[in-house]
């Protein structure tokens, strides 16, 4: 129940903090903090909880990440759907405190605003397609579990894999917020589009399909490249 808790709330967290960011602050120009800033959030909430919770549960607060270290050898399948079932309630609540607060803003209207929510055509910032978005959420996906598995690995510098994996996922946003505004996180993509409903449900199909093959994809990968972690995994 500890490890499931840590869940909740690590990737109650990540949507609070990241999409949070996005909603709130880059909303308003005069603040400054734009893509750099968002994209920063998102790498800071994770950076943080990975350090605090980690300890507890391992620090996944992503389906696709559960999904990804379980292909490599690295978590039990019997643990992997309450993982996610935990992560995605934390996402769902994190969308629900950042409805309540950003509503609290005289005509604030959520649905127009878009609420940080991904998508690909239309719903897409810079417009991009679905292919191109398909593309970008499944190769940025398989990078960001490459650098999971490597900074977590036994000869990996462990006390530093939390800065490896946040400016992972910062670089991970600087890349991809004109294109999905970036996922790589089903749970994420849920938890906000849950209350824009429309095309933001329609198109989520793609960033749970996606995220997740590219993780299994990193981690078949991952398991040649970092064979004595996954062994030694199976071992304990």
């Amino acid at each position: 129940m500890k490890a499931l808790f840590a869940e909740f709330f690590g990737t109650f967290w990540l949507v609070l903090g990241g999409c949070g960011s996005a909603v709130l602050a880059a909303a308003f120009p005069q603040l400054g903090i734009g893509l750099h800033g968002v994209s920063l959030a998102f790498g800071l909430t994770v950076l943080t909880m990975a350090y605090a919770l980690g300890p507890v549960s391992g620090g996944h607060f992503n389906p696709a990440v559960t999904a990804g270290l379980c292909v490599a050898g690295r978590f039990p399948a019997a643990r992997v759907a309450p993982y996610v079932v935990a992560q995605v309630i934390g996402a769902i609540v994190a969308g629900a405190v950042l409805a309540l607060i950003a509503n609290g803003k005289p005509g604030f209207d959520l649905v127009a605003s878009g609420f940080a929510t991904n998508g690909y055509g239309e719903r897409s910032p810079g417009g991009y397609g679905l292919v191109s978005a398909a593309v970008t959420e499944v190769v940025l996906t398989a990078g960001f579990l490459i650098v999971i598995l490597g900074a977590t690995a036994s000869k990996a510098v462990g006390s530093m894999a939390p800065v490896a994996i946040g400016l992972a996922l910062t670089l991970i946003h600087l890349i991809s917020i004109p294109v999905t505004n970036t996922s790589v996180n089903p749970a994420r993509s849920t938890g906000v589009a849950l209350f824009v409903g429309g095309g933001a449900v329609e198109q989520l199909w793609l960033f749970w399909v996606a995220p997740v093959a590219g993780a299994v994809m990193a981690a078949l990968v991952a398991r040649w490249l970092f064979a004595d972690d996954a062994q030694a995994a199976r071992g304990r």
